[in-house]
Formats: structure tokens, sequence, C-alpha cells
């Protein structure tokens, strides 16, 4: 009997219950919330499923998973090392169809003045007493461009990446919530009622073209924006050149799908207690979402703009998918206009801005990069 009750404690005692604290139980908590979200609310559950379950792997006590030589430690060099971030834009690229912009180019420009809130958070959250290396990182939220942000985190500020990661994720998948408060509240029933021309059919000549001088000129410019925008046009071009269809195939499918499971594993794993219940994680997600409405907003006001100056024939509503959440921004505006307007249809006009938002985060994500880097 004695020797089954020391064999009992002994297992007690190297069981993961003896080191279950407040913290810990808080941060498991925080994953089956975000279990609850990707799985029985729809948000974003190709990767925030593997985030929350990554939270909820390195939060059970004394695994080892994540310590040196443990299997997370392994997967999160990926992350480390921004090699996740960059194959994603790869897959992105290749899923991508750039012909709405290159149909309507001026749509860029919406693209780029999505990026108000990118700006605007960064000047808070110095304001807020952070650095300007880990401003950068939580500014980058407001693109709605979760690999780019975790891209940038990672070469300016690991500190904060976690928390960044979960914010940037979170408002991605908060699309459909967050942008037709801000649409409603900035145009009016007449500017949704706008109808605009169809666009014009673009050449396979154009759209092989535009990855490569992209590319280019990105990379001339802003040498730091070429590990994203090149395998953004990378994959862009495997998708539209028309001999390398199984190579675009797998970019878009095996080697995405395998990339966003490890990324999202490997994000999870840095929410340890420690490092993600503080003050700045608070901070970090409250400063995600201002940045998040004012990229909305900057899209939509610089809609209005257009509008005035083509005699109304843009929908200012297209301006909200500036950001770079694709294609949800695009299908927010077009159902927003369709429950007023049923039979109203601007999705591919959304499309514009919607892509150029993409190539916008990541040029901004460059520009922080050349200007900040150590």
């Amino acid at each position: 009997m004695e020797l089954y009750l020391a064999a009992l404690k002994g297992v007690v005692e190297q069981s993961g219950f003896i080191a279950l604290d407040g913290p810990t139980l808080v941060m498991l908590l925080v994953s089956f919330v975000l279990l609850y979200l990707a799985i029985v609310k729809g948000f974003e559950p190709l990767l925030l499923m593997p985030i929350a379950f990554g939270c909820l792997l390195v939060n059970l006590p004394l695994s080892g998973i994540v310590d040196e030589g443990g299997f997370l430690y392994f997967v999160k060099f990926g992350i480390d090392h921004e090699l996740y971030p960059v194959i994603i834009f790869m897959g992105i690229g290749a899923l991508t169809d750039f012909g709405p912009l290159l149909a309507n180019p001026i749509t860029f420009l919406l693209g780029a003045a999505a990026q108000i809130g990118v700006f605007f958070a960064v000047i808070g959250a110095m304001f807020m007493g952070f650095t300007i290396q880990e401003a950068a990182g939580i500014g980058i939220i407001g693109g709605a461009d979760g690999p780019t942000a975790i891209y940038l985190c990672a070469k300016l500020a690991k500190d904060i990446l976690p928390a960044v990661a979960v914010a940037a994720y979170s408002y991605m998948s908060l699309v459909p919530l967050i942008q037709p408060p801000v649409i409603k509240l900035l145009t009016t029933k007449k500017d949704r009622a706008i109808k605009m021309e169809q666009l014009r059919p673009v050449t396979r000549t154009e759209k092989i073209l535009f990855p490569i001088v992209t590319t280019i000129a990105c990379g001339l410019v802003l040498p730091a924006s070429v590990p994203l925008i090149g395998m953004l046009m990378f994959g862009n071009l495997m998708r539209e050149c028309g001999c390398t269809e199984r190579l675009s195939l797998a970019a878009q499918n095996e080697v995405l799908n395998a990339t966003t499971i490890f990324l999202g594993i490997s994000v999870g794993s840095t929410m340890s207690a420690a490092s993600f219940l503080t003050v700045a994680t608070i901070k970090i997600i409250c400063l995600g979402l201002i940045a998040f409405i004012f990229s909305t907003a900057g899209g939509v006001v610089f809609g209005q703009i257009m509008k005035t100056l083509s005699g109304g024939k843009i929908n200012p509503v297209i301006g909200a998918a500036g950001v770079s959440a694709v294609p949800m921004a695009a299908r927010v505006c077009q159902k927003v206009i369709s429950k007023e307007f049923p039979g109203s249809y601007i999705l591919m006009h959304a499309m514009g801005p919607n892509v150029a938002g993409v190539v916008g985060t990541a040029v901004a994500a460059g520009a922080m990069l050349t200007l900040l880097s150590k």
C-alpha cells in the first residue's frame, strides 16, 4: 500500500496539475474562447483555430513542447526567421487575380488611402510609450494583413509578436462586423446607390507584365519590400503565365495550407501567460482596433473624393476594400450594397482596391523596415 501511495504521489508531483496557476488558467480560457470563435462562429477558422490550439499546447504545464528540442521549438523556426509569412504571400499571389486593379488602375489610390490607419496607430503607440520599432509593428495591424504584421514584428519587435498576431487575425476575422458601420457612417444612401460601369477586359500580356514590373519597381525603390512583394508577384506570375499550372495549384493549395497550419500553431505557441498577460497586450489590441477603423475610414473618405472628381461614377463604398483582407473586405462592400439595393454589383470593382491594399501594406512594411532597421 505504501508503495502504491508513493507511486501515486510521484505521478501527481510530475503531472501538470501541480504547476497550474492563475495566469496559466487564464491563457487556457483564452485558447477556449479563440477555439469557440473559430469553430462555432467561423471567424477566420483556417488560421484562428491553429493559433488557438497552439496557445492551448504552450500553456499545458511541464509538456516541454516549446522547450529547446521540443516539437514547437523547431516549428517556431519558420516564424523566428520570417519564412512562413513570405511563403504565405506566394500562395496569396497564386490565388489573386489582379485583373480588376489593372482594369481600373486609379483604384490603386484607394489601397494607398486605406493605409492611413497604419500610420495613425504608429503615432498613437508612440504616445503610449512603445518604441518606434514596436509602434511600427502595432500600426501594421491597420492594414488587416496578418502575414505582414508577423513579418514586420519578427524583424523589428519580437517581444510583442504574440499580441500583434492575435490582434491582426482577430480583426481580419471581424471585418464583417467592423466595416459596415464605418461604411454607413461615411456614405449616404445616394452614394451607396451609385452603379459603376463594367470593367474593361484585361489582356494576358498585361497580367504577365504586372508582377514583373511591380517586383522591379518596388525592389529598386524599397529593397526591404522584396521578400513580401517579390514572393507575392512570383505566385501571381505562376498563376498568369499559363505554363506553370501545377506549380500554381501547389502554391494555392498544398504549400499554402501546410504553411498556414505551421504559422498558426507557432504563433499560438508564443502566447504563454508570461508573454501575453501584460498591460502592453491590452494597449496593442485597442490600438489595433483603432488602426483598422481608421484604415477603413481612410479608404471610404478617399472614395468620396474620387466620386466627386469622377463626376459621380465611382461608388465610395469600394474604398473600404482598400485594406488587405482579401477577399473578405470586397465581399463586405458587396454585402452592404446588396442589402439596400438587391441586384447592384460592385464586387469586382471592390477587388481592385482590395488587392491594391495587399501591395500597399507590404510596401508600408518595407518602408518601415528601411527606416527603422538597426
